[in-house]
């Protein structure tokens, strides 16, 4: 996508962008719009449709367009090779993430090859990958980008770690705050801890209540917390604990859009 090279002055309400630039005397990041408190949100990776009455932020990916009027939140597989996982073996094999036999390491669950962030070279090479679609997510008028599998270092067979992790997170936040993005830390409580140096915003958390982490990311975000939760028996203990002060979502693991057969989607 092309490089969006617009600035604007912040609108009220907005804030400076937290965290340390990296190295090499990179300017101060830009002031950016992070979401606020226990707004109605819903979760809309599977394909965009029209937001339930109510609804105030929404998040998609990136190849969609945001929702007028809305707060968006643009999703970018930041971590992992998917789509096109076989691009990137054509294109860009050095950077997919090797075992010993020179195989990719895959997250099992989602059948994606893990980037390799493991030396600052790569995580260069990969922003120059990366930071065009940040770059597009800001073009298209998102107000906020959402970088997934920051945790995919627990699924590397120790060949990554959270360093790892937070070096690249730390590029990844620069990047978007250079452009006025706010940026989500995507579940992972380990590095809630350098949140502030990596330079996060707000949060997007899966399944918090399930693995009972509602209360650390609330606590770490002031609120600015986006909850979606899979199994309706934690939606609905989520709703009780939480439902005055974090923004909760139930959704289908696969996050259809509406219409399609197995579509689910509530808020409370």
């Amino acid at each position: 996508m092309a490089l969006s090279t617009a600035c604007s002055a912040a609108r009220p309400g907005q804030s400076a962008g937290s965290g340390t630039p990296p190295p090499g005397g990179a300017a101060a990041p830009t002031a950016v719009r992070p979401p606020a408190a226990n707004i109605v949100f819903d979760y809309q990776l599977g394909g965009a449709y029209p937001p339930p009455a109510g609804v105030r932020a929404v998040s998609r990916d990136r190849t969609a367009k945001p929702a007028p009027g809305l707060y968006n939140v643009c999703y970018v597989n930041a971590f992992q090779a998917q789509p096109d996982a076989d691009i990137w073996e054509d294109r860009h094999s050095e950077l997919l993430l090797r075992d010993e036999h020179g195989e990719p390491v895959i997250d099992e669950d989602w059948d994606e090859p893990l980037l390799d962030i493991s030396t600052g070279a790569k995580r260069q090479a990969l922003m120059d990958i990366v930071g065009p679609w940040i770059d597009g997510c800001a073009k298209a008028g998102y107000d906020a980008v959402e970088p997934d599998n920051l945790d995919s270092y627990e699924r590397s067979d120790g060949r990554l770690t959270s360093r790892h992790a937070a070096a690249f997170a730390q590029l990844l936040t620069h990047r978007a705050h250079q452009r006025h993005l706010a940026v989500a830390q995507k579940n992972t409580t380990d590095l809630l801890p350098q949140r502030h140096r990596i330079g996060f915003d707000f949060a997007v958390v899966e399944e918090c209540a399930r693995h009972k982490e509602c209360t650390d990311f609330g606590d770490a975000y002031a609120d600015r917390v986006f909850v979606i939760e899979y199994r309706k028996k934690d939606f609905t203990a989520a709703c009780r604990a939480w439902g005055k002060t974090l923004s909760l979502s139930l959704r289908d693991r696969d996050v259809r859009p509406d219409g399609a057969e197995g579509h689910v989607s509530e808020r409370c």
